[in-house]
């Protein structure tokens, strides 16, 4: 490590007098080595799951997106191999080949060798770059069985191959040609992942969103894994507007206003820009980037954007007369209902929060984005009227439904003072008041509320049993849900409150397990929750608090045997092993179980299944919520026959 010390020390006081154009090895700063990749690959690659697997492929295409962003890069094909073998090819300039000056071998052995190698940072190579902090290239080559590299340059063909992160051949001239550019084949390493099969449509949706952020460059992904091949070409000149045009078709959103509000502005090195527009649905989706990555927490430019879209809306409003009490001012909710927005910034020193980089943290980004946005946003406003009016009149009834949904909280509020015990009457609650040892079973009708209750650990277990279909909330606003009766005995058991109140540290239940029937209704029923949860208590599922119980469907007795079975599989399994003569029984619901079977079944810490609900991708979770439960059919047609042959437990 001492060496690695002296380099960077050196590598840093070395001059940059270089221009962009002149990118070779002595741009190629050495900060450490290598060696803790395979031993703890969820350090740099967030897992080992499918996660993980995919995340490989992002690292090699986001340094050919870098490219791009130079100026350098038209053209990035990804392309599936059978084997599940990834090939990433692109027409940049190609990884420097020259010997690097204080390593002694070629510059792109040290960028697939040695952590923290790269052209991002400090040398010149790049103003402005993505990726995992210039770890990518060679984090992938660590993780795969082997990887080949392959660099178009000074009129040669340049290869050299790796073997879990290690080179097994020298870089060789391999044949001339007149292009340049960068192709990197990998094979991922079985021993590192728990499966390497790439899904198609994971790959998709992520260069499909590279595409958008990056107006006219050409990304194609290609699937070779069967006879025929499935193949996507995407290039979107209108670059974020066209994105905000293609969520809404996916959607199947109605549009307030015809055309994408779009603006831009830069201030030095640092360039803004934000795509907007309106739809008749209740909720925000907000999609913020840096450097073309997704920042899932925002930061310093979604803050401006959000703060200079309230300014906007207040201050116009009273320029022209439609605000015309100051107590009625609108709030950041009021005016961001129904909208859908891509925010994306690009600079040169990006500072993220966190090892995620979930966040940016550059102060100058927020000043930009606030004063771009209220100028040019007021300025449309102004010679738009028509338009602005469109919008503030949804924004306004917003602000009706957020104080009619001020009263009946207060009411409910009341209410709840005035009873004896504010706890729903139905709730069996336990006795155990920790939360990291209690849970609570959102049961679905009272018969199976009594079992539950009769079955139950009342330690550590709570029952709230539910009845009937509950309120629709993609369909609804605030106000509804706090004058509906089956959801209001939810929201109170599980103490958080909803809207601007609620509060992840008053949570009584350290797991909320939903439990329905294994039918239809049941279904129905965890999907209306589910979509509750996920539109107004989402830290719900953020934090892992939301699981579904996995009752048996089947129960199989051949004298004093007793077998449950979970599937039809699971069915055929017990039968063969038990006999032909086996008796079965199909439950219906939970009503049909005793407190014995059910607390065995279901709810038995020891023997029981439930499935956490989690959320890796936001984006994609509010997108099919909107498609399922939404008012038009036709996309949620089009979504159960696209998806019906990969469903393997409707209970997940």
């Amino acid at each position: 490590m001492d060496k690695y010390k002296e380099q960077i020390a050196q590598a840093e006081g070395m001059e940059s007098s270089m221009t962009d154009a002149d990118y070779n090895a002595s741009q190629i700063q050495v900060l450490e080595g290598l060696e803790a990749v395979r031993k703890r690959p969820g350090m740099y690659i967030g897992s080992t799951s499918s996660h993980g697997l995919h995340h490989l492929v992002y690292e090699i295409v986001d340094n050919s997106i870098d490219e791009a962003l130079a100026g350098y890069c038209k053209h990035i094909l990804v392309e599936i191999l059978p084997d599940n073998i990834i090939r990433v090819t692109d027409d940049g300039r190609g990884i420097p080949v020259d010997i690097h000056p204080k390593m002694g071998i070629p510059a792109v052995t040290v960028v697939f060798t040695i952590l923290h190698a790269g052209g991002k940072f400090g040398g010149g190579g790049y103003k402005v770059s993505g990726g995992l902090h210039g770890v990518g290239a060679s984090v992938v080559n660590a993780l795969s069985e082997w990887l080949e590299v392959e660099v178009l340059s000074d009129g040669k063909i340049y290869t050299q191959r790796y073997e879990r992160g290690k080179a097994v051949t020298d870089l060789t001239i391999k044949g001339e040609t007149d292009k340049t550019g960068t192709r990197v084949t990998f094979k991922p390493d079985a021993e590192i992942f728990e499966d390497t099969v790439f899904d198609y449509d994971i790959l998709l949706s992520r260069l499909r969103e590279q595409a958008f952020l990056n107006a006219g460059l050409h990304i194609t992904l290609e699937d070779h894994r069967e006879e025929n091949v499935r193949r996507e070409v995407m290039v979107y000149e209108g670059g974020i507007r066209h994105f905000v045009e293609y969520i809404h078709k996916r959607r199947a959103l109605e549009v307030i206003h015809p055309e994408v509000i779009y603006f831009s502005g830069s201030d030095g090195d640092t360039f803004a820009e934000v795509a907007m527009q309106y739809n008749d649905s209740y909720n925000e989706s907000i999609y913020s980037f840096a450097n073309n990555i997704h920042t899932n927490d925002g930061g310093t430019h979604e803050t401006g954007f959000k703060t200079a879209l309230t300014r906007v809306f207040n201050d116009y409003g009273k320029k022209a007369g439609l605000i015309k009490d100051d107590d009625k001012k609108l709030t950041g909710d009021d005016v961001r209902e129904g909208l859908t927005a891509i925010i994306s910034v690009k600079l040169r020193e990006a500072q993220f929060e966190g090892q995620t980089k979930a966040k940016l943290g550059n102060s100058e980004v927020r000043s930009l984005m606030d004063s771009m946005v209220y100028d040019k946003l007021m300025t449309f406003f102004e010679e738009n009227p028509s338009v602005a009016r469109a919008i503030f009149d949804k924004a306004m009834t917003a602000a009706r439904a957020r104080e009619a949904a001020r009263r009946a909280r207060d009411l409910t509020r009341r209410k709840s003072a005035l009873e004896s015990a504010s706890l729903p009457g139905k709730l069996a609650d336990c006795t155990d008041r920790d939360p990291a040892n209690t849970e609570i079973y959102i049961v679905e009708g009272d018969s199976a509320g009594g079992s539950a209750k009769g079955g139950r650990d009342r330690r550590f277990q709570a029952i709230l049993p539910l009845w009937g279909k509950m309120l629709n909330v993609e369909k609804a606003r605030l106000d509804k849900v706090y004058t509906n009766e089956k959801l209001m005995p939810v929201v109170t058991a599980l103490g958080t409150g909803l809207g601007e109140d609620f509060d992840i540290t008053k949570l009584r239940y350290g797991k909320v397990i939903i439990m329905a029937d294994a039918d239809v209704d049941g279904s129905h029923i965890r999907t209306l929750m589910l979509t509750f949860f996920f539109r107004f208590m989402r830290p719900l599922i953020e934090n892992g608090h939301i699981y579904i119980a996995q009752p048996p469907l089947y129960k199989l007795t051949k004298g004093k045997e007793v077998r449950y079975a979970f599937s039809d599989a699971e069915r055929d399994k017990y039968i063969a092993e038990l006999g032909g003569n086996a008796e079965i029984q199909r439950y219906k619901g939970l009503g049909e179980m005793d407190p014995e079977q059910l607390w065995e079944t279901t709810m038995n810490p020891k023997n029981r299944t439930i499935l956490r609900v989690e959320m890796e991708d936001a984006a994609a979770a509010d997108e099919i919520f909107t498609i399922l439960m939404g008012d038009k059919v036709e996309p949620r047609r089009e979504f159960i026959e696209k998806n019906a042959k990969y469903v393997q437990n409707l209970d997940i």
